[in-house]
């Protein structure tokens, strides 16, 4: 939990002085970037393996212009630092030109989870992806910010791994 609260701090931290600079401050609401078509259950047992399933999901849905050039932006990311948040949930997350607009892909592994080299040392078992164009980093932190407070709730993390459909997952998300 105090990983997450560290993260949600920051992110807060960086909207904070993005704010002086942007005019208004709209919220973000997780089940707007939500679609059942980019939900999908893993069996995986690697963590490039469980990235390359969710790129594929967001390139059959029309999400990404250039797949590879995503893919290597989400793998040049975690070689920087691990997007293994903590309590079996990571968050990876890139920005690139191809981009229109943002998008949020959900993977989730029941068992086993997925060597992430988390921040906690915990297995992953839920994959949060998270894409968009390179000049929104005030929407991008927003949407970050989102997703980490709604995924701080341990009652709405287990849920999400006794889902068995991705309208149930979506559904976990109604107004967050």
């Amino acid at each position: 939990m105090a990983i997450l609260a560290r993260i949600n701090h920051q992110l807060a931290s960086g909207l904070s002085g993005l704010r002086k600079r942007f005019k208004g401050d709209e919220l973000v609401t997780i089940s707007d970037y939500l679609d059942e078509r980019l939900v999908v259950f893993l069996e995986v047992d690697e963590r490039d393996k469980a990235i390359r399933a969710l790129v594929d999901l967001l390139d059959s849905n029309g999400k990404l212009q250039d797949p590879e050039v995503f893919l290597r932006a989400i793998l040049d990311r975690e070689k920087i630092v691990s997007t293994g948040i903590g309590m079996g949930v990571a968050v990876p997350h890139a920005k690139i030109e191809e981009c229109d607009d943002f998008f949020l892909a959900v993977g989730i592994q029941a068992k086993p989870g997925i060597e992430w080299n988390a921040l906690d040392g915990v297995p992953v078992h839920l994959i949060f992806m998270i894409g968009g164009p390179n000049q929104e980093q005030a929407q991008y932190l927003r949407l970050l910010s989102s997703l980490t407070s709604a995924i701080k709730d341990p009652e709405r993390r287990k849920k999400l791994l006794k889902a068995t459909t991705p309208k149930q997952v979506v559904a976990l998300f109604e107004g967050c």
